[in-house]
């Protein structure tokens, strides 16, 4: 006998396999049918040209899947469960990317810089340290001292808050550094700051709540808090932080449920929350019962004058979840972020964690935890804000040297950015578009924008590129200088 039509196996993967989907291929569309007998290994090896092992080994993956059934002298079959009509095939396949069920309808989530860069390109828009400062022999002698000393412990299930030493590691270091009263307890370890972002908006606020952001912000906060059903009501800043008068009258026309910020380093303007607006955000949380979501990205990166306290730290009233990250600090790739509150918190939130992550990296977790009770972490610390307050300055003076008539900006007490405003009539776009096509890459103000539009500004991170890459990067900003009316 032969095939009712030529099997023509086509596709990746080995060629058994490709034979094998071959003839299932045929089965669902009904062109071979069920007890239907089919040609012997010999024979279908001769007709495909291929060496008679190789139809064994398909025959074979065909039985196990099911599809054929072998009986002894009499030959092989397709099996008898199988239906003997055309079955309908999707036209597409896994490998076009296309689904065949339908998704649900989603807020629209902002893409984020992968943090691959193309050899020569430089990236001024990426909030992220300098890989190349990091202490990576630091970190694998901690590795391997903590697997060492607790190997099976660390390579088998735990608790989803996260290891009990960088818990009370990270809890010693806010009260020392940050003036946070908290224990361990108080502590949830998370992958990344974006994982305590998502957990607070999953697990402490309900579908249609109003949350209260900057307007000027952090979209991929804003991204989460619209996967989990949130309105947002966007707030201005200005040069001494939110608005919390504006926002006070929000409160007043519609009740809201949270506020989120970026008090210490307001992102991306880099202006810190006044004393008074502070104090005024204190007592109408007390008043609205409102939760604050404060997020302290880069709290070790202040170079004049010391560091303002955290909201959590005179947060006396319970009102304050605090998020931190090891990311500026350490290395993004590390994923490691945490958030302080109080335990009933804690205890909500770990159990979400556990639903979507069961668990950190737990021998990560206890390295980490080493270089910070050995003081290697705090070493790093000082190390890296001596050295981006020298890039910061370079970045100044090549800004005023080269861009003085384009730009204006306020010199950045801290973090690791400058936030600049242009001139008007330049068409930053084409600008930044000539820039980007010598490999240098700016992101333009309306990324930070809630509507999108344009602010007239943009940020320039300074802490990941040496003072040659600064020199060249400005050096082509100038250079593609092209001041264009709109």
């Amino acid at each position: 006998m032969t095939w009712p039509v030529p099997l023509v196996p086509a596709g990746d993967g080995p060629m058994f396999q490709r034979i094998a989907r071959a003839v299932v291929d045929d089965i669902r569309r009904g062109r071979l049918v069920a007890a239907q007998r089919l040609p012997g290994s010999r024979a279908l090896a001769e007709e495909l040209g291929v060496h008679r092992n190789t139809v064994l080994a398909a025959l074979a993956e065909l039985e196990a899947q099911g599809w054929i059934v072998t009986q002894p002298a009499r030959g092989t079959f397709v099996a008898e469960s199988l239906p003997d009509t055309p079955v309908a095939r999707a036209p597409a396949s896994r490998r076009h990317g296309k689904i065949g069920f339908a998704l649900p309808s989603e807020p629209r989530v902002e893409p984020r810089f992968t943090g691959e860069v193309a050899r020569g390109e430089l990236h001024l828009s990426a909030g992220v340290p300098d890989p190349r400062l990091f202490p990576v022999d630091a970190l694998a002698r901690a590795w391997r001292r903590a697997v060492r000393r607790d190997g099976r412990r660390l390579l088998t299930y735990a608790a989803p808050e996260g290891h009990p030493a960088l818990r009370a590691a990270l809890a010693a270091m806010m009260r020392a550094i940050r003036g946070l009263s908290c224990t361990a307890d108080d502590v949830l370890v998370t992958r990344g700051s974006q994982m305590a972002i998502d957990l607070c908006a999953r697990g402490l606020l309900s579908p249609g709540d109003r949350v209260a952001v900057e307007a000027l912000g952090y979209r991929p906060s804003w991204d989460a808090m619209r996967l989990a059903g949130a309105e947002l009501v966007p707030i201005p800043v200005d040069g001494s932080g939110l608005d919390v008068i504006a926002l006070a009258r929000a409160a007043a026309r519609r009740p809201l449920r949270a506020v989120y910020l970026t008090s210490h380093h307001q992102y991306p303007t880099t202006v810190t929350l006044s004393p008074a607006r502070r104090l005024a955000l204190a007592a109408l949380a007390r008043e609205h019962r409102l939760l604050v979501l404060e997020d302290d990205y880069d709290h070790e990166f202040h170079y004049e004058g010391r560091p303002v306290p955290p909201l959590a730290a005179a947060d006396d009233g319970g009102h304050v979840v605090y998020l931190g990250t090891l990311s500026k600090i350490l290395a993004p790739g590390l994923r490691l972020g945490f958030l302080i509150a109080p335990p009933p918190v804690i205890a909500r939130l770990s159990a979400l964690r556990a639903a979507m992550d069961r668990q950190g990296d737990r021998p990560m977790e206890a390295a980490v935890a080493e270089l910070i009770e050995d003081g290697e972490l705090d070493r790093h610390v000082r190390r890296m804000r001596t050295t981006y307050l020298a890039r910061r300055d370079v970045l100044v003076e090549h800004l005023r040297a080269r861009l003085g008539g384009a730009l204006s900006f306020d010199v950045p007490r801290g973090g690791i950015s400058l936030w600049a405003t242009v001139a008007p009539g330049l068409d930053v776009e084409r600008w930044f578009a000539a820039c980007a096509a010598r490999g240098i890459h700016i992101s333009p103000g309306r990324r930070y924008t809630f509507a999108g539009d344009d602010p007239g500004a943009f940020r320039m991170v300074f802490a990941p590129l040496t003072p040659a890459e600064l020199d060249r990067a400005t050096g082509v900003m100038a250079a593609e200088l092209r001041p264009r009316r709109r």
